[in-house]
């Protein structure tokens, strides 16, 4: 068993859940998609893998779309361990993304080294929590400027406004969020 990049997702899951929420049965599903009910209650088990066609004509029976059905799938390894690089740092560290997390999950996580400038204002639909591993980081959110040394952590809910930058060379930040396909954050009510 050795290290895989990418899990094979386990669809099977995702169908069923969405099936039962509709409260459909496997011939209803059937009839709707023109498939047979042994095929789905395989493809229901991960027994049986669809083909991109098959999964739209499931999708579309489920009233939904094959993307959203992989976005709700189970990876089929609940484990997934990425190694830090071995290599010594650089004398001068050149600013870097690392993302920690591989293939499609339910949270994001990035390591950003070096001197990130984010000029830009960012705004994510789901919440996510800034790690300062190293060095110092300026944020300005909502506002107002915040200061974080190595170790302090910031918490910005969904939907907040902000920017961020090292304000030393060899700053270590970690962001780990929630994925911006999950409905985490249902949208608050326009006043």
């Amino acid at each position: 068993m050795g290290d895989h990049k990418e899990q094979p997702l386990r669809v099977g899951a995702a169908v069923r859940r969405r099936r039962r929420a509709l409260e459909l049965t496997l011939a209803v599903v059937a009839e709707r998609s023109g498939l047979s009910v042994p095929f789905l209650s395989q493809v229901e088990n991960d027994r049986a893998r669809p083909s991109t066609s098959s999964l739209e004509k499931v999708a579309d029976a489920l009233r939904t779309t094959a993307v959203e059905l992989l976005a709700a799938a189970d990876p089929a390894c609940s484990v997934d361990v990425v190694r830090g690089e071995d290599t010594e740092p650089l004398p001068l560290p050149q600013p870097r993304t690392r993302s920690l997390v591989r293939g499609h999950h339910q949270m994001h996580a990035s390591e950003f080294t070096g001197e990130h400038d984010a000029g830009r204002e960012l705004q994510c639909r789901n919440d996510q929590l800034m790690y300062v591993a190293d060095g110092a980081v300026e944020v300005e959110a909502e506002g107002r400027a915040y200061r974080l040394g190595r170790g302090d952590t910031l918490y910005l809910t969904g939907g907040v406004r902000h920017r961020w930058r090292a304000a030393e060379p060899d700053t270590r930040v970690i962001v780990v969020a929630v994925a911006d396909h999950i409905e985490a954050v249902r949208d608050r009510p326009r006043g």
